[in-house]
């Protein structure tokens, strides 16, 4: 797991995990898993562009593109300069 990985996924434990003990991984279902929803969305897309000093279009922040950690990295890769 590469750094980009491990803050997403530390991010993402700490802020919508209600359940401390519940194992997540970079694979794991966040959007279809109902783990992460609509407005979670937004605040997880405003914390990776102040993280990663990017913008990402509205139009490439889709739940298939939040829907995993691994695909999340693959989208801020995109926009990492």
């Amino acid at each position: 797991m590469d750094d980009m990985q491990k803050i997403i996924l530390n991010y993402v434990k700490n802020e919508y995990l209600e359940d401390e003990d519940e194992e997540i991984d970079v694979n794991t279902p966040l959007i279809s898993g109902g783990i992460v929803d609509s407005f979670s969305m937004v605040s997880l897309k405003r914390f990776l562009e102040n993280k990663y000093k990017i913008s990402i279009p509205d139009e490439k922040a889709t739940p298939e593109a939040f829907d995993t950690v691994n695909k999340i990295c693959t989208l801020v890769k995109d926009f990492i300069k």
